[in-house]
């Protein structure tokens, strides 16, 4: 890992690590760092741009646009848990009290960083929030309104109805997506940071387990809003279809949904399972 940044010294006023992770794409990601410059009113973060190994010149195009943040680059792809690990070790070493994981294929709303930390620091009990998550190409639809899982059915998943755009009040939630949550540092040092046998898929569903199980509550802040246009570094692109997924991303996908049941579903689940399989064959 190299550090490619202008100013490497952090200032001890501010809060927040942003974490961006590149991989060869370097348009969204000047196009979310663009988003982030005009929403965040403060200077009360930094932001950090992990790069996974890009063979298109990402770090170049970056670094030239906005030499004003902190570049790491990861020399390899280490999927999306390794590439953003280098960028919370770097936020926890050099003593932010937040990380805010953030894909690259967002735009974010005005002013969307201060409700977050404000929760955060008005909920002792609250160890990571997540804003409401919108898509990109059509910002009237709900992407993410909270992640949710049910252990007897193995089912994880995310409410994302009309109805559900109408909520105001934070809510406790299950689990946090990747797209975008924000951490307290305090809490990836007692339990460590993302899960990197995933690699990709599940490790933020894995990571948020952990949260509860020994650090406090997940929360859901409805009120503030970022937009996401799911999954650009990981798909085979259909020209006007959004999230399309690759081969790959099913393989990781199943694989790693199978290593999270197996430790959190409930024993009925594998019941249901067994009695499904003697029945079908």
């Amino acid at each position: 890992m190299n550090m490619l940044s202008k100013n490497h010294q952090k200032s001890m006023s501010k809060q927040v690590a942003i974490i961006l992770l590149n991989w060869n794409t370097p348009t969204h990601t000047a196009n979310c760092i663009e988003s982030i410059i005009k929403s965040c009113n403060s200077e009360d973060y930094d932001l950090i741009i992990a790069d996974n190994g890009s063979t298109d010149d990402s770090l170049s195009i970056l670094k030239s646009k906005f030499p004003q943040h902190i570049y790491i680059d990861n020399k390899a792809n280490l999927g999306f848990a390794g590439g953003n690990n280098t960028a919370l070790k770097f936020s926890i070493e050099h003593n932010y009290t937040f990380s805010l994981l953030l894909n690259n294929d967002t735009e974010v709303d005005e002013d969307f960083l201060t409700p977050l930390t404000a929760h955060l620091n008005a909920n002792a009990n609250a160890v990571a929030v997540q804003p409401a998550i919108y898509y990109l190409n059509d910002k009237d639809q709900l992407w993410n309104g909270g992640s949710f899982f049910n252990p007897y059915l193995g089912f994880t998943y995310s409410k994302n109805s009309k109805s559900r755009q109408a909520l105001k009040t934070p809510e406790k939630v299950d689990w946090l997506t990747g797209c975008c949550f924000l951490i307290r540092n305090s809490a990836l040092k007692e339990i460590g940071l993302l899960n990197e046998k995933f690699f990709l898929y599940y490790e933020d569903v894995e990571l948020s387990f952990r949260l509860r199980e020994q650090c406090g509550e997940l929360h859901y802040l409805p009120t503030t809003k970022v937009y996401h246009e799911a999954g650009v570094s990981g798909k085979q692109r259909s020209k006007n279809t959004e999230g399309t997924l690759s081969p790959i991303i099913h393989y990781y996908v199943n694989r790693n949904k199978i290593w999270f049941l197996r430790k959190y579903a409930n024993p009925f689940f594998f019941v249901l399972m067994f009695i499904n399989n003697s029945i079908y064959y």
